[in-house]
């Protein structure tokens, strides 16, 4: 059965669209299981009805015209239950529903499945049998469960390429298609999708029309013409040392590059009007399926031929490409998984968005993204990428969330948040030289989160105080190799220098967990809870040793080093990196820099460290929290995998109650916190923050000039009663709503960040 499964999967993955994946799974699942009736009735989000998608058994004609309440018959009753019904006499059940026109009632066995993706209902896997005496036995419904989990993520992905597709299910038009990820970089941006995808790999192709055939034809039959060249060449040179049957093996290939073969197809797709690399991809993965099908063992091993014939075709029609790529006045990137060096390639000022399918909020291209400032949603999933090329594109960077063919209600929604930020931005910068300082006097220093120099630009114009977070880990990741120390002085040299006589605290190298050097892999199976950050350079003083070197000599003269530590769960580790530290304090000023020693403080960003505050405090000068880390290790969610990033939020209650804690218990010894983080970014949580008594709050240079405004606005005395209500409630959600009407009953509606209820809200409007 595991390899029927493996096959069956494998198809409905490579299948064209939806209608092609359900004929495959009914089918398929119809012959493996030796029933005479296999359906699928997917349920519809427009209408909310449960339509039949295609069927192995019942009258074909009645696919896609018969169709179900929510709740009616027996296939309602199994996507109601959300769990299998398994019955010998269907047609004597109270919620059995007659249809003629499928011609059913020959059949009296049925069980039937749900088809459930991230909590959602998405249809029912229906098998039937004309003996009243077959109940489908124990091991068929749990054959039938295992299919139904397994191809439910794919039959979501096709679902999603058809709606790109502006087709609903029962072929009705569709727009403000959404989908969902994690927040790269804040803000929204509308314009059109340009994908872009690693050379000669087919299955990241995007499907695109063309306009010019004979030109794609040309392109292709060049490619067909240097691939056979090729062949031939390798061929000859290897005669000599094959025998017979090797030497075969080339005229395989040779013999599916005949006109009458995989060329000619490919040929009639690129008349239909597809572009020639669509068309080849399309080709070649219907010759994989139909080989992998195949009982031959010989036949199905010559995939593997197909597949190399496919990339090496393709890889000659990229070469054959114009080399200058034309992109949209406004640019959306679009990638399965985006590279710094994809930003680069797009002229100046033409990009708006970007959307990436891997990666997550701490990803090199995010960190980037935010520096440029372009609005950016990481690890979608489920997404169509190849059906997004040349499309309007919404990027809600603020909720992770994107929308295709907006209709005009919803690009009027968004073009107004956009023009509201830039006109709030524009009447905040009369306060950049104007101290964070409430009503009644309470100050809180407004530092930033950087990791590039574009950071600092940035960061300044908006009147920061300092920098709270320096990601040393940037340098690292753009090198192909660990930077010398004389590079990393020279990197850190430029922030010390830019806010000068301001404190810059630079966190020691954090990699490991969802930040990797490619020169430096960490493979683990739980690399979140693994070797990272301190745990990393402790176990390799030779990185720490010349990490910190390259700080304190770049600090000479200046003075306005911070060294923080990450990851500590330890005080072990505090007292080891601070041997190392003054270790290479004495060295360097043996050496004749004249330095002062740093203060050194930890990030408390680890459960553990929550409760060691007193003790970490002892033996450093300075705490600050990780806020992101602290609240993901809190909630056991990993806050870049959007299966579970409804979990993670930072209006926890458990959450807020920890960061209370940390702050009673540093005040009570004497020493200074501060926060960076998301939550210090955010208006609200920047108010409840300051009422617990951090002195510094440290965040996106965008975020700051809304947090100040808000925090100049109020006394600290409402904000300490705002914190006192908040932390009687129980719900993160309620917290949150609690805390946005007090912003919005204090005159400040217009900071908070539009919510998906109200984009949600739009869509519906639109569509309705």
């Amino acid at each position: 059965m595991l390899s029927i499964l493996r096959s069956l999967v494998q198809e409905v993955n490579s299948a064209r669209d939806l209608k092609e994946a359900m004929e495959i799974i009914v089918s398929r699942v119809q012959k493996a299981m030796t029933t005479e009736v296999c359906s699928v009735y997917l349920l519809d989000p427009a209408t909310n009805r449960y339509i039949l998608m295609a069927t192995e058994g019942l009258y074909k004609d009645s696919v896609g015209k018969v169709s179900l309440a929510y709740s009616e018959g027996l296939v309602g009753l199994v996507g109601a239950r959300e769990e299998p019904i398994n019955l010998e006499d269907a047609p004597s059940h109270p919620r059995y529903r007659y249809f003629p026109e499928t011609g059913e009632e020959r059949f009296r066995s049925f069980l039937g499945v749900p088809i459930i993706h991230h909590r959602r209902v998405l249809g029912v896997l229906v098998v039937q049998q004309r003996e009243s005496s077959r109940c489908f036995d124990e091991g068929e419904e749990a054959f039938l469960v295992t299919v139904s989990a397994q191809l439910a993520g794919v039959i979501a992905h096709s679902e999603a390429t058809g709606a790109i597709s502006g087709l609903s299910l029962t072929g009705e038009e569709t727009k403000d298609i959404s989908f969902s990820g994690v927040p790269g970089a804040p803000g929204v941006a509308i314009g059109t999708g340009m994908v872009v995808y690693p050379s000669a790999d087919l299955d990241v192709v995007p499907e695109k029309p063309t306009e010019n055939i004979e030109q794609e034809l040309e392109l292709f039959r060049s490619a067909v013409q240097a691939v056979r060249e090729d062949i031939e060449r390798v061929a000859n040179r290897l005669a000599s040392q094959l025998r017979p049957e090797e030497q075969a093996l080339f005229d395989v290939y040779l013999r599916m590059l005949d006109d009458e073969a995989l060329p000619g197809e490919v040929a009639i797709r690129i008349r239909e009007g597809v572009w020639a690399q669509g068309a080849l991809k399309q080709v070649v993965q219907q010759y994989i399926r139909h080989f992998e099908m195949m009982d031959d063992h010989y036949l199905q091993e010559r995939v593997v031929d197909i597949r190399d014939l496919g990339r090496r075709l393709l890889s000659h029609m990229q070469e054959g490409e114009q080399k200058h790529q034309e992109y949209p006045e406004r640019t959306v990137l679009v990638s399965e998984e985006l590279t710094p060096a994809m930003l680069g390639e797009v002229p100046k000022g033409q990009l708006v968005g970007l959307v990436s399918v891997k990666g997550s909020s701490n990803s090199h291209v995010a960190i980037l993204a935010r520096a440029m400032g372009v609005p950016t949603v990481m690890g979608l999933v489920d997404i169509p990428v190849n059906q997004l090329d040349g499309r309007e594109l919404v990027v809600d960077g603020f909720e992770g969330q994107i929308f295709a063919s907006p209709s005009a209600d919803l690009r009027a929604f968004y073009q107004a948040i956009c023009e509201e930020e830039d006109e709030l931005f524009r009447g905040l910068e009369v306060l950049r030289d104007k101290p964070c300082e409430t009503t009644d006097g309470h100050r809180v220093a407004l530092l930033v989160n950087t990791g590039l120099m574009t950071d600092v630009v940035r960061s300044l114009s908006h009147g920061a105080e300092g920098i709270g977070l320096y990601r040393t880990e940037v340098p690292f990741m753009i090198k192909d190799r660990f930077p010398s120390e004389q590079e990393q002085r020279e990197y850190y040299r430029e922030q010390l220098e830019a806010f000068a006589p301001n404190p810059v605290t630079m966190r020691t190298l954090d990699i490991g967990g969802d930040k990797s050097l490619t020169y430096f892999p960490i493979e683990e199976e739980n690399p979140f809870l693994g070797w990272r950050g301190i745990r990393v350079t402790l176990d390799h003083p030779e990185i720490f040793l010349v990490q910190v070197r390259a700080m304190l000599k770049a600090s000479e003269g200046l003075n306005n080093l911070q060294i923080m530590l990450p990851m500590i769960s330890n005080i072990s580790e505090v007292e080891e990196s601070l041997h190392l530290i003054y270790r290479v304090y004495h060295e360097v000023r043996e050496e004749g820099y004249d330095i002062h020693m740093p203060k050194v403080g930890v990030m408390v960003e680890v459960p553990a460290a929550v409760y060691q505050i007193r003790e970490l405090a002892e033996r450093v000068d300075f705490l600050s929290v990780g806020s992101n880390d602290l609240t993901q290790y809190l909630l056991a969610v990993d806050r870049n995998n959007p299966r579970v990033a409804q979990l993670y939020h930072s209006y926890h209650p458990a959450v807020l109650q920890a960061l209370v804690r940390i702050a009673q218990d540093a005040r009570s010894v004497g020493k200074p916190v501060g926060i960076c983080g998301e939550l210090a970014g955010d208006p609200g949580g920047a108010l409840l923050l300051m009422a617990m008594g951090y002195d510094s709050l440290s965040m996106n240079a965008a975020s700051l000039p809304k947090v100040k405004s808000v925090i100049r606005s109020i006394d600290r005395e409402w904000a300490i009663q705002l914190l006192e209500d908040v932390l009687l409630l129980d719900s993160p959600h309620v917290i949150k709503s609690c805390v946005d009407l007090a912003l919005r009953n204090a005159g400040f509606g217009r900071y908070l960040r539009p919510g998906k209820s109200s984009s949600a809200a739009m869509a519906e409007q639109a569509v309705s």
